[in-house]
């Protein structure tokens, strides 16, 4: 008998061929086929060559510059989409080689069209201020380029000559491979041993079942987890260090080259971030630390224990004892609890939702090869796909409006913008993705009555803001003080970063949480978000700013909301900070980061009194 015409198992993944088509998402509206794809690959890369028809001859007139400039964004546009296209394909089935091919001739389309374009900003900063100005005072058509030429004028100093930027452009693969090395290790190389579950059974642990185990309601099986993940890193310390270590440096080599201090200045200069953000963000987070190390000691009352340990800070969902089991959300219950959490923000928003739900923009079903996690993806033209893997629990809820938010604000942002700022930056994604949560956390904390499911509605906020508001903080801090060591002539070694991160989380953690420093100091390892520079601080403040958002638009509604949505319209066309002060966050500011806190902490004490029976 063969495989093709053996019964699968009732547990086994199907095969994405398998599924109902109406719970796929709608990649045929991008490509119809792969032949489609072909075309439009082969099409774009015989024209790339066109944009070098232009150089030298920017600065004759401002109509070979508004040229030039449309012709980047269009055949951009097109690579783009190109490569969502295949990354879409791998994300739905990683066993699908076609797809997998596809995505590695992207990366090289990617690369291609970044060096043929590479030119162009380093020669437009040859001409000089006034003829620039000239130009856009002489082309209405022009102006529409304006906030982009005004941050090209800001960055004057620290773009180089075409030449050295074509060779930067070309050289971006290779200065990429810290991060590829990074996920062939953890993905293919590292074994993280076996344990035994709560049945007895042994089991070996993957990428793909960790979590599972770490957040097991049994303990033993989330220690053993967690501490077999943690020495399988720990095993190969040294090489996950030199790798990060090349990383570090690698960041420090680009912010030089490019004409700044350091390479916290480089990472937020283009999205003119003051580095104050940075460390407002840090100084108000450790102020708050009482706050989580609160929450810490009521979820070690609730789960039975005299001290929580780090294994026990991620069990997912929490529960009282002899509590019923979870409650069971199905797919059309949870949209309904999405769109009445949402409402706040009028029917047209709600409305948007509702048909891209019916438009097939989220891949929900679990099968064979499908990336795990979730995501938004778009480009202008196309939908703001999502995927996910629904499973019938409130996270699963709190996971699709969470890319709901990142999906509304592409829709949003492309329909308004030109092309040139329809790529916003991750300062503000996470706002949007994050201000939907909130609104949805607030909406259950109001509305149930269930003291238990109270509790797991408690339980997925402080989990989340536990990632974005506890843990990405930490991760900022310790890439900071790496990136300052190299940045001062000091080395990088493993156990000196063992000992940064544990020094950090006994911090953190206080009393409230006992500490193995050793295991508790390799969590660096464990987080290939390192691998971009300064990015994980953007988590943090995103989360900040929504919820102070979604308190003031839930309470206010009206003029606030559209604010909201103004905000959410304008993509790159003015810097972050900016946008989120004109919807009324200041994030210069202690206040955004302590209003969220705040937030937490009332969390906690309805947990508290929850635990305690009130």
């Amino acid at each position: 008998m063969t495989d093709e015409t053996m019964t699968p198992p009732a547990s086994a993944l199907p095969a994405r061929s398998e599924l109902p088509f109406e719970d796929t998402w709608a990649v045929e509206t991008v490509f119809a086929d792969a032949d489609a794809w072909n075309a439009a690959y082969a099409a774009v890369s015989a024209r790339l060559p066109e944009l070098a028809a232009y150089q030298g001859q920017l600065g004759e007139s401002a109509d070979h510059l508004l040229q030039a400039l449309h012709l980047r964004d269009e055949l951009l546009l097109e690579v783009y989409r190109i490569g969502m296209y295949a990354g879409l394909k791998v994300a739905e089935d990683a066993t699908n080689s076609g797809a997998l091919a596809m995505d590695d001739r992207a990366a090289g389309l990617f690369a291609s069209a970044g060096a043929a374009a590479a030119w162009i900003e380093p020669e437009a900063l040859t001409l000089p201020s006034e003829l620039l100005a000239e130009f856009r005072a002489t082309s209405s058509a022009l102006q529409v380029y304006g906030h982009y030429l005004d941050n090209l004028e800001q960055r004057r100093a620290h773009v180089r000559s075409g030449e050295v930027e074509a060779v930067l452009a070309m050289a971006a693969e290779p200065l990429g491979q810290f991060g590829m090395t990074y996920q062939a290790l953890t993905n293919a190389d590292l074994s993280l041993g076996t344990i035994t579950d709560e049945q007895g059974n042994s089991v070996d642990l993957g990428q793909t079942n960790l979590g599972q185990y770490t957040h097991s309601a049994d303990r033993s099986t989330r220690q053993a987890a967690w501490e077999a993940s943690s020495d399988a890193h720990l095993g190969m310390k040294h090489t996950f260090a030199a790798n990060y270590a090349g990383q570090v440096k690698r960041d420090v080599f680009a912010a030089r080259v490019h004409g700044y201090e350091t390479a916290l200045d480089a990472s937020l200069a283009p999205n003119s971030i003051p580095t104050a953000v940075f460390h407002n963000l840090l100084d108000m987070v450790w102020k708050n630390l009482p706050t989580w190390q609160r929450y810490f000691t009521v979820r070690a009352k609730l789960l039975g224990i005299e001290q929580a340990a780090a294994w026990d800070i991620t069990e997912s969902p929490l529960q009282r004892a002899g509590a019923p089991a979870q409650r069971v959300i199905d797919w059309p219950t949870g949209v309904e609890m999405i769109a009445e959490s949402l409402a706040p923000l009028g029917e047209e928003y709600v409305g948007i939702v509702r048909q891209g739900i019916a438009d097939r923009w989220v891949d929900r079903l679990a099968n064979v090869g499908k990336s795990g996690g979730a995501f938004s993806s778009g480009v202008p033209g196309t939908f703001p796909f999502i995927l996910m893997s629904w499973d019938d629990t409130l996270g699963d809820v709190s996971t699709l409006t969470h890319e709901l938010g990142h999906s509304l604000h592409s829709y949003m942002t492309n329909a308004t913008q030109p092309t040139i700022y329809t790529e916003y930056s991750m300062f503000v994604a996470e706002v949007a993705s994050n201000f939907n949560q909130a609104l949805l956390g607030m909406h259950l904390l109001e509305t149930e009555t269930d003291p238990d499911f109270l509790i797991t509605a408690i339980e997925e906020r402080m989990g989340n803001n536990l990632r974005y508001l506890f843990t990405m903080p930490i991760l900022a801090k310790f890439e900071f003080e790496c990136h300052s060591r190299v940045e001062r002539g000091e080395a990088l070694t493993a156990d000196g970063m063992i000992d940064l991160m544990a020094d950090i989380y006994t911090e953190a953690y206080g009393d409230a949480v006992t500490i193995d420093r050793e295991r508790m100091g390799i969590t660096w390892a464990k987080f290939p978000h390192l691998y971009a520079a300064y990015y994980v601080f953007q988590y943090a403040t995103g989360i900040s700013a929504a919820a102070q958002l979604a308190r003031k638009v839930r309470d206010e509604r009206g003029a606030t909301a559209e604010r909201y949505i103004d905000f959410l319209k304008t993509g790159s066309s003015v810097y972050p900070v900016d946008a989120l002060a004109a919807a009324g966050i200041d994030m210069t500011q202690p206040e955004p980061i302590q209003a969220a806190f705040d937030i937490l902490a009332s969390y906690v004490d309805r947990l508290e009194q929850l635990v305690d029976g009130k």
